[in-house]
C-alpha cells in the first residue's frame, strides 16, 4: 500500500541527461579556450556557468532520491553517478581558472590534444547516459564505454608523453609547474569519464 502512494522512479533520466548536456557545453568551451588561446577569461565564464547550471541539476537529482520510493536501479548507484558526472564539470572548471589566474600566455599543442579528447569523451559520456533509459540495449551501451576507456589511455599516453617533453626542453620552471597543472587536470578530467562509464557498466550488468 504504501509503495502505491510513494512518487514511483522520478525524472532521473531526464536529469542525468540534462546533466550530460552541460558536461559537454563545457567541454567544448574548453577545448575551444585550449585551441583558439583567446578570449580566455570569456571561455572561463561560460564554463563557469555550465557548472553552475550542473551543481543545480545534481542537487535536484540527489533530492528526488530522497523523495522516490522506487529508482529505476540501485540508489547508490544512481548517486555515484551523478557525483561523478559533476567531477568532470568541477575539473574543468579548474583547468580554466588555472588558466586565467596562472597567467598562461602560452599554451602547448599537447594541452590542445588532451582538451581534444576531454570533449570526445564527454561526448561519448553523454551517448551513454542517454542509452541508460534503455538499459536493455546492452551492447550499445558497453560499445560507447569502451570507447570512453579508449579515450582515457589516449590521454595517458599523451600525459607521458607531454611532462616527458615538458621536463626535459622546458627552461622555466614557472612555466613547468603550470603546465604541469594544467596536464594533470585535464587527465584527470578523462580519469572521471573513465569512472562515469565503469557505473554504467555497472548498471547495465545487473540490469539487462
Amino acid at each position: 500500500m504504501l509503495g502505491r502512494l510513494m512518487p514511483v522512479e522520478g525524472r532521473f533520466f531526464e536529469l542525468f541527461n540534462a546533466h550530460a548536456e552541460r558536461i559537454v557545453e563545457g567541454s567544448r568551451e574548453l577545448a575551444a579556450m585550449l585551441t583558439k588561446f583567446n578570449e580566455l577569461e570569456l571561455h572561463a565564464q561560460h564554463i563557469d556557468g555550465a557548472e553552475r547550471a550542473a551543481d543545480k541539476i545534481t542537487h535536484e537529482t540527489i533530492t528526488l532520491l530522497h523523495k522516490t520510493f522506487i529508482t529505476p536501479f540501485d540508489r547508490d548507484q544512481i548517486h555515484q553517478l551523478i557525483t561523478r558526472m559533476d567531477d568532470i564539470l568541477d575539473l574543468m572548471q579548474d583547468v580554466a581558472e588555472s588558466v586565467v589566474l596562472y597567467d598562461i600566455r602560452r599554451i602547448t599543442p599537447e594541452a590542445k590534444q588532451l582538451g581534444e579528447i576531454c570533449q570526445m569523451c564527454c561526448e561519448r559520456v553523454r551517448s551513454a547516459v542517454s542509452l541508460l533509459k534503455n538499459v536493455k540495449d546492452a551492447e550499445a551501451i558497453m560499445k560507447t564505454c569502451q570507447e570512453i576507456d579508449r579515450l582515457e589511455s589516449d590521454a595517458d599516453r599523451v600525459m607521458r608523453s607531454a611532462m616527458s617533453k615538458l621536463f626535459r626542453d622546458e627552461s622555466d620552471v614557472k612555466q613547468l609547474i603550470k603546465l604541469r597543472s594544467i596536464y594533470e587536470f585535464l587527465e584527470a578530467i578523462t580519469d572521471r569519464c573513465e569512472d562515469v562509464a565503469n557505473i554504467i557498466e555497472g548498471i547495465v550488468l545487473e540490469n539487462s
